[in-house]
């Protein structure tokens, strides 16, 4: 049993972890738990429901979103259990609900940063194709301006006449994701 903001203790190594979580914290929370490491064998925690869902969300749902996308990658989520706000005193003004988090071990060879930004871009219009999530300005400044950064760090030439509209559209179409729309695609897609 540990006493403190446990978003700022170093957490030692645990088997499982029990928490009814102060819900301004249930974000922080979940991503600190999947970073810990030596992996844990499962969380079981308590969360605002409209959270737990989108935890548990799958492709075409309503409420599936980065966060289902973000968790899902590092973990299994299932819901256990829903508990009505009148268990709680004084009673929230939200209803909540169990979920039980068990990490994918090993967890996939991924870069989260990247990944995640891949998964801000595409969800911001998650109901627009792919296509038509990358071809905003402001995100293909950002890809050129990565793609320039890429290359200067790893000592290679820019080429002057990069498209990177034309090479970002390339990519979508040679992986039959063009037409896709974030709100359908599984984590195999994304990855």
């Amino acid at each position: 049993i540990m006493i403190g903001d446990v978003i700022k203790a170093d957490l030692p190594y645990f088997d499982v972890c029990i928490s009814n979580t102060p819900y301004q914290i249930s974000s922080p929370l979940i991503f600190k738990l999947l970073e810990h490491r030596p992996l844990f064998r499962c969380a079981v925690l308590t969360f605002q429901r409209e959270f737990a869902m989108r935890l548990i969300a799958r492709p075409g749902d309503n409420l599936y979103c980065r966060l289902s996308v973000n968790v899902q990658l590092y973990a299994k989520v299932q819901h256990v259990m829903k508990v009505s706000k009148n268990n709680f005193k004084p009673p929230p003004q939200v209803e909540s609900s169990v979920i039980k988090l068990e990490p994918i071990n090993p967890p996939p060879p991924v870069n989260f940063k990247e990944f995640d930004g891949l998964v801000r871009i595409v969800f911001v219009r998650k109901n627009k194709t792919l296509s038509a999530n990358f071809k905003s300005t402001p995100v293909l400044q950002m890809i050129e301006n990565n793609y320039k950064t890429f290359c200067a760090a790893n000592d290679m030439m820019i080429e002057d006449s990069i498209d990177i509209k034309q090479k970002v559209q390339q990519v979508l179409e040679s992986l039959n994701l063009a037409e896709a729309r974030a709100a359908k695609l599984d984590i195999d897609d994304f990855l």
